[in-house]
Protein backbone atom coordinates (compact mmCIF):
# COMPACT_ATOMS: atom_id res chain seq x y z
CA UNK A 1 0.00 0.00 0.00
CA UNK A 2 1.32 3.30 -1.10
CA UNK A 3 2.60 5.82 1.96
CA UNK A 4 -0.57 8.25 0.76
CA UNK A 5 -3.42 5.75 1.54
CA UNK A 6 -1.80 4.70 4.49
CA UNK A 7 -1.87 8.60 5.42
CA UNK A 8 -5.26 8.99 4.29
CA UNK A 9 -6.48 5.64 5.80
CA UNK A 10 -4.84 6.94 9.33
CA UNK A 11 -6.80 10.50 8.75
CA UNK A 12 -9.86 8.33 9.24
CA UNK A 13 -8.98 6.36 11.62
CA UNK A 14 -8.19 9.72 13.46
CA UNK A 15 -11.91 10.83 13.51
CA UNK A 16 -13.59 7.40 14.42
CA UNK A 17 -11.11 7.27 17.24
CA UNK A 18 -11.50 10.78 18.37
CA UNK A 19 -15.37 10.23 17.74
CA UNK A 20 -15.99 6.85 19.51
CA UNK A 21 -13.40 7.19 22.43
CA UNK A 22 -13.73 11.16 23.09
CA UNK A 23 -10.22 11.42 22.86
CA UNK A 24 -8.38 14.77 21.78
CA UNK A 25 -7.88 14.50 18.01
CA UNK A 26 -5.28 16.75 18.18
CA UNK A 27 -3.05 14.26 19.96
CA UNK A 28 -3.91 11.77 17.57
CA UNK A 29 -2.84 13.98 15.20
CA UNK A 30 0.80 13.79 16.59
CA UNK A 31 0.82 10.25 17.21
CA UNK A 32 -0.21 9.73 13.95
CA UNK A 33 2.23 12.48 12.33
CA UNK A 34 5.04 10.65 14.53
CA UNK A 35 4.38 7.08 13.26
CA UNK A 36 3.29 7.84 9.36
CA UNK A 37 6.04 10.37 9.03
CA UNK A 38 8.36 8.01 10.33
CA UNK A 39 7.49 5.27 9.49
CA UNK A 40 5.48 5.65 6.06
CA UNK A 41 8.06 8.86 4.95
CA UNK A 42 10.92 8.04 6.56
CA UNK A 43 11.24 11.97 7.68
CA UNK A 44 13.21 12.36 11.14
CA UNK A 45 11.84 14.96 13.68
CA UNK A 46 12.69 18.25 12.27
CA UNK A 47 10.43 17.35 9.36
CA UNK A 48 7.82 16.58 11.56
CA UNK A 49 7.69 19.81 13.46
CA UNK A 50 8.37 21.47 10.50
CA UNK A 51 4.27 21.47 9.89
CA UNK A 52 3.95 22.89 13.05
CA UNK A 53 1.79 26.20 12.91
CA UNK A 54 3.62 28.84 15.35
CA UNK A 55 1.20 31.43 14.38
CA UNK A 56 -1.80 29.72 14.89
CA UNK A 57 -0.25 28.80 18.38
CA UNK A 58 0.09 32.10 19.32
CA UNK A 59 -3.15 33.22 18.35
CA UNK A 60 -5.33 30.24 19.53
CA UNK A 61 -3.50 31.03 23.21
CA UNK A 62 -3.73 35.22 22.79
CA UNK A 63 -7.01 35.31 22.05
CA UNK A 64 -8.50 32.45 24.18
CA UNK A 65 -6.40 34.27 26.97
CA UNK A 66 -7.67 37.48 26.71
CA UNK A 67 -10.99 36.04 26.56
CA UNK A 68 -10.33 34.20 29.61
CA UNK A 69 -9.37 37.31 31.73
CA UNK A 70 -12.81 39.47 30.21
CA UNK A 71 -14.73 36.16 31.26
CA UNK A 72 -13.33 36.31 34.79
CA UNK A 73 -13.68 39.84 35.61
CA UNK A 74 -17.02 39.75 34.74
CA UNK A 75 -16.77 41.43 31.22
CA UNK A 76 -18.84 38.99 29.54
CA UNK A 77 -21.50 39.41 31.90
CA UNK A 78 -21.80 43.09 31.85
CA UNK A 79 -22.06 42.91 28.35
CA UNK A 80 -25.10 39.95 28.23
CA UNK A 81 -26.95 42.15 31.04
CA UNK A 82 -26.18 45.34 28.97
CA UNK A 83 -27.48 44.15 25.84
CA UNK A 84 -30.85 42.76 27.75
CA UNK A 85 -31.05 45.84 29.02
CA UNK A 86 -31.04 47.83 25.63
CA UNK A 87 -33.97 45.55 24.65
CA UNK A 88 -35.63 46.93 27.51
CA UNK A 89 -36.57 42.64 28.19
CA UNK A 90 -39.36 42.54 25.34
CA UNK A 91 -39.85 38.46 25.66
CA UNK A 92 -39.43 38.29 21.43
CA UNK A 93 -36.42 39.83 21.16
CA UNK A 94 -34.39 37.94 23.90
CA UNK A 95 -33.71 35.16 21.02
CA UNK A 96 -32.12 37.31 19.09
CA UNK A 97 -30.47 38.90 21.77
CA UNK A 98 -28.86 35.64 22.54
CA UNK A 99 -28.00 35.02 18.63
CA UNK A 100 -26.18 38.77 18.73
CA UNK A 101 -24.40 37.94 21.98
CA UNK A 102 -22.59 35.03 21.06
CA UNK A 103 -22.12 36.75 17.67
CA UNK A 104 -20.30 38.96 18.79
CA UNK A 105 -18.64 37.09 21.34
CA UNK A 106 -16.79 34.93 18.70
CA UNK A 107 -16.28 37.50 16.27
CA UNK A 108 -14.20 39.48 18.54
CA UNK A 109 -12.07 36.33 19.29
CA UNK A 110 -13.90 33.96 21.42
CA UNK A 111 -14.30 30.41 20.44
CA UNK A 112 -17.52 29.25 19.51
CA UNK A 113 -17.44 26.72 22.64
CA UNK A 114 -16.36 29.15 24.77
CA UNK A 115 -19.24 31.55 23.77
CA UNK A 116 -21.90 28.97 23.54
CA UNK A 117 -20.73 28.07 26.85
CA UNK A 118 -21.51 31.30 28.36
CA UNK A 119 -24.48 32.54 26.61
CA UNK A 120 -26.37 29.00 25.97
CA UNK A 121 -27.10 28.82 30.63
CA UNK A 122 -28.63 32.05 30.46
CA UNK A 123 -30.32 31.57 27.25
CA UNK A 124 -31.64 28.51 28.32
CA UNK A 125 -32.57 29.81 32.03
CA UNK A 126 -34.98 32.14 30.03
CA UNK A 127 -36.64 29.53 27.57
CA UNK A 128 -37.14 27.72 31.20
CA UNK A 129 -38.72 30.73 32.82
CA UNK A 130 -40.75 32.33 30.34
CA UNK A 131 -41.76 28.43 28.17
CA UNK A 132 -39.53 29.39 25.36
CA UNK A 133 -38.78 26.42 23.38
CA UNK A 134 -35.51 25.27 24.30
CA UNK A 135 -34.56 24.21 20.78
CA UNK A 136 -35.53 27.77 19.82
CA UNK A 137 -33.42 29.53 22.51
CA UNK A 138 -30.41 26.69 22.03
CA UNK A 139 -30.25 27.28 17.68
CA UNK A 140 -30.41 30.60 17.90
CA UNK A 141 -27.04 30.55 20.80
CA UNK A 142 -25.06 28.80 18.01
CA UNK A 143 -26.01 29.98 15.62
CA UNK A 144 -24.96 33.30 16.61
CA UNK A 145 -21.55 31.83 17.58
CA UNK A 146 -21.30 30.21 13.90
CA UNK A 147 -22.33 33.52 12.75
CA UNK A 148 -19.45 35.72 14.03
CA UNK A 149 -17.41 32.77 13.99
CA UNK A 150 -15.89 33.43 10.69
CA UNK A 151 -14.97 37.39 11.39
CA UNK A 152 -11.15 38.02 10.17
CA UNK A 153 -10.10 38.73 13.60
CA UNK A 154 -12.26 35.23 15.00
CA UNK A 155 -10.27 31.94 15.63
CA UNK A 156 -12.02 29.89 13.00
CA UNK A 157 -12.11 33.09 10.44
CA UNK A 158 -7.75 33.13 11.49
CA UNK A 159 -7.29 29.38 11.13
CA UNK A 160 -9.11 29.25 7.67
CA UNK A 161 -7.31 32.24 6.02
CA UNK A 162 -4.27 31.08 7.89
CA UNK A 163 -4.63 27.79 5.91
CA UNK A 164 -5.18 29.37 3.11
CA UNK A 165 -2.77 31.79 2.56
CA UNK A 166 -0.44 28.90 3.96
CA UNK A 167 -1.49 27.03 0.58
CA UNK A 168 -0.80 29.93 -1.76
CA UNK A 169 -4.95 30.06 -2.60
CA UNK A 170 -6.90 33.12 -3.32
CA UNK A 171 -8.97 34.14 -0.47
CA UNK A 172 -11.20 37.14 1.09
CA UNK A 173 -11.74 37.39 4.52
CA UNK A 174 -15.01 39.64 4.11
CA UNK A 175 -16.68 37.07 1.64
CA UNK A 176 -15.59 34.49 4.03
CA UNK A 177 -17.38 36.69 6.90
CA UNK A 178 -20.81 37.20 4.82
CA UNK A 179 -20.94 33.73 3.93
CA UNK A 180 -21.22 32.92 7.60
CA UNK A 181 -23.59 35.67 8.77
CA UNK A 182 -26.06 35.05 6.29
CA UNK A 183 -26.02 31.33 6.12
CA UNK A 184 -26.70 31.27 9.79
CA UNK A 185 -28.98 34.68 9.73
CA UNK A 186 -31.03 32.83 7.79
CA UNK A 187 -31.29 29.45 9.35
CA UNK A 188 -32.21 31.26 12.41
CA UNK A 189 -34.80 33.33 10.97
CA UNK A 190 -36.68 30.17 10.04
CA UNK A 191 -36.12 28.51 13.21
CA UNK A 192 -37.75 31.53 14.56
CA UNK A 193 -40.91 31.47 12.70
CA UNK A 194 -40.83 27.56 13.30
CA UNK A 195 -40.33 27.49 16.91
CA UNK A 196 -42.81 29.61 17.67
CA UNK A 197 -40.86 32.81 17.98
CA UNK A 198 -43.46 35.13 16.12
CA UNK A 199 -45.90 33.98 19.07
CA UNK A 200 -43.62 35.54 21.85
CA UNK A 201 -44.50 39.27 20.87
CA UNK A 202 -47.81 38.66 22.20
CA UNK A 203 -47.34 36.73 24.94
CA UNK A 204 -48.30 38.04 28.39
CA UNK A 205 -45.63 37.55 30.91
CA UNK A 206 -44.32 38.60 34.36
CA UNK A 207 -41.96 41.05 35.11
CA UNK A 208 -38.81 40.09 37.38
CA UNK A 209 -35.84 41.19 38.39
CA UNK A 210 -33.66 37.97 37.95
CA UNK A 211 -30.65 36.80 39.49
CA UNK A 212 -28.17 34.91 37.61
CA UNK A 213 -26.29 32.26 39.98
CA UNK A 214 -22.02 32.22 38.99
CA UNK A 215 -23.74 32.91 34.83
CA UNK A 216 -24.80 28.94 35.04
CA UNK A 217 -28.67 30.53 33.93
CA UNK A 218 -30.18 29.55 37.31
CA UNK A 219 -32.38 32.61 38.13
CA UNK A 220 -34.39 33.46 41.03
CA UNK A 221 -36.47 36.06 41.87
CA UNK A 222 -34.75 39.37 43.19
CA UNK A 223 -36.86 40.38 46.48
CA UNK A 224 -39.05 37.18 45.62
CA UNK A 225 -41.02 39.94 43.25
CA UNK A 226 -43.18 37.91 41.11
CA UNK A 227 -46.47 40.26 40.40
CA UNK A 228 -47.64 40.03 36.80
CA UNK A 229 -47.84 43.28 35.07
CA UNK A 230 -50.50 42.03 32.06
CA UNK A 231 -49.43 41.89 28.62
CA UNK A 232 -46.60 43.60 28.64
CA UNK A 233 -44.52 40.98 26.93
CA UNK A 234 -41.21 41.87 28.86
CA UNK A 235 -38.59 40.08 31.38
CA UNK A 236 -36.10 42.13 33.60
CA UNK A 237 -32.35 41.97 33.51
CA UNK A 238 -29.63 40.45 35.47
CA UNK A 239 -27.60 42.40 38.23
CA UNK A 240 -26.24 39.90 40.22
CA UNK A 241 -23.88 37.45 40.10
CA UNK A 242 -24.40 34.43 42.62
CA UNK A 243 -20.64 36.26 44.22
CA UNK A 244 -22.85 38.70 45.25
CA UNK A 245 -20.77 40.23 42.07
CA UNK A 246 -23.16 43.65 40.89
CA UNK A 247 -22.63 42.52 36.76
CA UNK A 248 -24.26 46.16 36.20
CA UNK A 249 -21.68 48.08 36.76
CA UNK A 250 -18.45 49.31 35.21
CA UNK A 251 -15.27 48.53 37.15
CA UNK A 252 -11.88 49.48 36.17
CA UNK A 253 -10.76 45.61 35.64
CA UNK A 254 -13.98 45.48 33.16
CA UNK A 255 -12.88 49.51 31.56
CA UNK A 256 -9.26 48.15 30.79
CA UNK A 257 -10.71 45.00 29.30
CA UNK A 258 -13.40 46.86 27.10
CA UNK A 259 -11.15 49.09 25.81
CA UNK A 260 -8.14 46.15 24.87
CA UNK A 261 -11.09 44.13 23.25
CA UNK A 262 -11.69 47.27 21.37
CA UNK A 263 -7.66 48.17 21.16
CA UNK A 264 -7.52 44.07 19.55
CA UNK A 265 -10.52 45.01 16.49
CA UNK A 266 -8.45 48.23 15.73
CA UNK A 267 -5.14 46.91 16.00
CA UNK A 268 -6.29 43.98 13.64
CA UNK A 269 -8.89 45.67 11.17
CA UNK A 270 -7.06 49.27 10.90
CA UNK A 271 -3.41 48.58 11.50
CA UNK A 272 -2.50 44.67 10.12
CA UNK A 273 -1.12 44.05 13.57
CA UNK A 274 -0.86 40.60 13.84
CA UNK A 275 -3.97 39.01 16.07
CA UNK A 276 -2.24 36.56 18.20
CA UNK A 277 0.66 38.71 19.48
CA UNK A 278 -1.38 41.75 19.84
CA UNK A 279 -3.64 39.81 21.96
CA UNK A 280 -1.33 38.01 24.20
CA UNK A 281 0.12 41.40 24.51
CA UNK A 282 -2.59 43.43 25.72
CA UNK A 283 -3.72 40.58 28.26
CA UNK A 284 -0.23 40.67 30.08
CA UNK A 285 -0.77 44.48 30.56
CA UNK A 286 -4.14 43.53 32.24
CA UNK A 287 -2.68 40.79 33.59
CA UNK A 288 0.31 42.99 35.13
CA UNK A 289 -2.84 45.16 36.48
CA UNK A 290 -5.06 42.70 37.67
CA UNK A 291 -2.53 39.50 38.36
CA UNK A 292 -5.11 37.58 40.52
CA UNK A 293 -7.60 37.63 37.41
CA UNK A 294 -4.63 36.27 35.33
CA UNK A 295 -3.86 33.38 37.52
CA UNK A 296 -7.73 32.65 37.14
CA UNK A 297 -7.91 33.59 33.40
CA UNK A 298 -4.70 31.62 32.74
CA UNK A 299 -6.68 27.41 33.49
CA UNK A 300 -9.19 28.59 31.21
CA UNK A 301 -7.07 29.25 28.10
CA UNK A 302 -8.85 26.55 25.76
CA UNK A 303 -5.56 24.29 26.02
CA UNK A 304 -7.66 21.19 24.08
CA UNK A 305 -8.42 23.31 21.43
CA UNK A 306 -5.13 24.68 20.88
CA UNK A 307 -4.00 20.85 20.87
CA UNK A 308 -6.39 20.27 18.59
CA UNK A 309 -5.94 22.46 15.77
CA UNK A 310 -1.94 21.98 16.44
CA UNK A 311 -1.96 18.35 16.29
CA UNK A 312 -4.55 18.39 12.91
CA UNK A 313 -2.06 20.69 10.93
CA UNK A 314 1.31 18.84 12.08
CA UNK A 315 -0.26 16.42 10.48
CA UNK A 316 -1.59 17.68 7.44
CA UNK A 317 2.28 18.82 7.27
CA UNK A 318 3.35 15.27 7.19
CA UNK A 319 1.08 14.86 4.41
CA UNK A 320 1.58 17.74 2.15
CA UNK A 321 5.49 16.63 2.56
CA UNK A 322 4.39 12.33 1.45
CA UNK A 323 2.36 14.14 -1.71
CA UNK A 324 -1.01 12.74 -0.16
CA UNK A 325 -2.48 16.66 -0.87
CA UNK A 326 -1.64 16.36 -4.56
CA UNK A 327 -3.14 12.65 -4.57
CA UNK A 328 -6.55 13.10 -2.89
CA UNK A 329 -6.82 16.41 -5.18
CA UNK A 330 -6.15 14.84 -8.44
CA UNK A 331 -8.85 11.92 -6.89
CA UNK A 332 -11.05 14.54 -6.10
CA UNK A 333 -11.13 16.20 -9.71
CA UNK A 334 -11.44 12.73 -11.38
CA UNK A 335 -14.92 12.85 -10.31
CA UNK A 336 -15.54 14.27 -13.95
CA UNK A 337 -17.96 17.01 -12.65
CA UNK A 338 -16.26 19.91 -10.99
CA UNK A 339 -19.82 20.97 -9.56
CA UNK A 340 -20.38 17.43 -7.93
CA UNK A 341 -16.95 16.88 -6.83
CA UNK A 342 -17.57 20.67 -4.71
CA UNK A 343 -20.77 19.26 -3.18
CA UNK A 344 -19.03 16.02 -2.34
CA UNK A 345 -16.35 18.05 -0.49
CA UNK A 346 -19.23 20.38 1.11
CA UNK A 347 -21.29 17.39 2.75
CA UNK A 348 -17.87 15.44 3.86
CA UNK A 349 -17.38 18.63 5.74
CA UNK A 350 -20.82 18.75 7.07
CA UNK A 351 -21.25 14.96 8.03
CA UNK A 352 -17.66 14.18 9.59
CA UNK A 353 -17.81 18.29 11.81
CA UNK A 354 -21.65 16.84 12.99
CA UNK A 355 -19.47 14.35 15.11
CA UNK A 356 -16.28 15.66 15.48
CA UNK A 357 -13.94 18.99 15.18
CA UNK A 358 -15.29 21.73 12.77
CA UNK A 359 -11.73 23.06 12.52
CA UNK A 360 -10.12 19.96 12.73
CA UNK A 361 -11.79 18.77 9.41
CA UNK A 362 -11.60 22.43 7.76
CA UNK A 363 -7.70 21.65 8.93
CA UNK A 364 -8.04 18.89 6.71
CA UNK A 365 -9.93 19.13 3.76
CA UNK A 366 -8.73 22.72 2.82
CA UNK A 367 -5.78 21.54 1.80
CA UNK A 368 -6.54 18.18 0.65
CA UNK A 369 -8.70 20.04 -1.88
CA UNK A 370 -5.77 22.73 -2.81
CA UNK A 371 -5.15 20.67 -6.39
CA UNK A 372 -8.73 20.48 -7.09
CA UNK A 373 -9.04 24.59 -6.47
CA UNK A 374 -5.92 25.54 -8.00
CA UNK A 375 -8.16 24.04 -11.75
CA UNK A 376 -10.06 27.31 -11.69
CA UNK A 377 -13.14 25.14 -12.56
CA UNK A 378 -14.71 26.53 -9.18
CA UNK A 379 -13.87 29.38 -7.38
CA UNK A 380 -11.49 28.92 -4.58
CA UNK A 381 -12.77 31.98 -2.65
CA UNK A 382 -16.68 30.35 -2.84
CA UNK A 383 -15.59 27.22 -2.37
CA UNK A 384 -13.51 27.80 0.65
CA UNK A 385 -16.53 29.86 1.71
CA UNK A 386 -18.89 26.89 1.02
CA UNK A 387 -16.78 24.21 2.96
CA UNK A 388 -16.16 26.61 6.05
CA UNK A 389 -19.97 27.31 6.20
CA UNK A 390 -21.20 23.78 5.62
CA UNK A 391 -18.47 22.72 8.17
CA UNK A 392 -19.53 24.47 11.23
CA UNK A 393 -23.54 25.34 10.26
CA UNK A 394 -23.85 21.78 11.55
CA UNK A 395 -22.39 22.28 15.50
CA UNK A 396 -26.05 22.28 16.38
CA UNK A 397 -26.18 18.11 16.91
CA UNK A 398 -25.73 17.00 19.88
CA UNK A 399 -22.88 15.09 18.89
CA UNK A 400 -20.69 18.61 18.82
CA UNK A 401 -19.14 20.34 21.58
CA UNK A 402 -21.97 23.51 21.09
CA UNK A 403 -24.70 21.68 20.34
CA UNK A 404 -24.08 19.25 23.60
CA UNK A 405 -23.18 22.48 26.27
CA UNK A 406 -26.87 23.30 24.98
CA UNK A 407 -28.07 19.93 26.05
CA UNK A 408 -26.89 20.31 29.56
CA UNK A 409 -27.53 23.68 29.61
CA UNK A 410 -31.24 22.73 29.28
CA UNK A 411 -33.61 23.39 32.35
CA UNK A 412 -36.85 21.59 32.98
CA UNK A 413 -36.92 19.56 30.10
CA UNK A 414 -37.22 15.96 29.27
CA UNK A 415 -33.64 15.12 27.94
CA UNK A 416 -34.34 12.77 26.43
CA UNK A 417 -37.19 14.02 24.21
CA UNK A 418 -34.73 17.19 24.22
CA UNK A 419 -31.61 14.93 22.68
CA UNK A 420 -34.18 13.54 19.82
CA UNK A 421 -35.20 16.89 18.78
CA UNK A 422 -31.74 18.45 18.87
CA UNK A 423 -30.20 15.04 16.49
CA UNK A 424 -33.35 15.71 14.23
CA UNK A 425 -32.77 19.05 13.84
CA UNK A 426 -29.18 18.44 13.05
CA UNK A 427 -30.22 15.75 10.73
CA UNK A 428 -32.28 18.19 8.82
CA UNK A 429 -29.00 20.58 8.75
CA UNK A 430 -26.48 18.08 7.60
CA UNK A 431 -28.69 17.40 4.88
CA UNK A 432 -30.15 20.48 3.70
CA UNK A 433 -27.49 23.22 4.41
CA UNK A 434 -24.44 21.59 2.15
CA UNK A 435 -26.46 21.41 -1.09
CA UNK A 436 -28.11 25.02 0.22
CA UNK A 437 -24.64 26.90 0.07
CA UNK A 438 -23.34 24.92 -2.57
CA UNK A 439 -26.48 25.80 -4.89
CA UNK A 440 -25.94 29.44 -3.76
CA UNK A 441 -22.50 30.05 -3.39
CA UNK A 442 -21.04 27.84 -6.22
CA UNK A 443 -23.49 26.76 -8.99
CA UNK A 444 -24.54 30.53 -10.33
CA UNK A 445 -20.43 31.44 -10.42
CA UNK A 446 -19.42 27.82 -12.09
CA UNK A 447 -17.93 28.44 -15.48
Amino acid sequence: MSAELVSILVLVVIFVIATTRSINMGALAFAAAFGVGTLAGGMDADGIFAGFPGDLFVVLVGVTYLFAIARANGTTDWLVHAAIRVVGGRLALIPWVMFVISGTLTAIGAVSPAAVAIVAPIALGFASRYRISPLLMGAMVVHGAQAGGFSPISIYGTIVNGIVAREGLPGNEIVLFLASVVVNLVIAAIVFVVCGGLKLASTATATRELATVGGSGTTTPAGGDTSATGATGGVGTDTTTGHGEDTSGLTAPRIATLVSLAALVVGALVFDLDVGLTAITLAVLLSIAWPETSRQAVTHVTWPTVLLICGMLTYVGVLQELGTIDYAGDAVSEVGVPLVAALLICYIGAIVSAFASSVGIMGALIPLAVPFLLEGTVGPVTMIAALAVSSTVVDVSPFSTNGALVLASAQDVDRDRFFRQLMVYGGIIVAAAPAAVWLVLLVPGFG
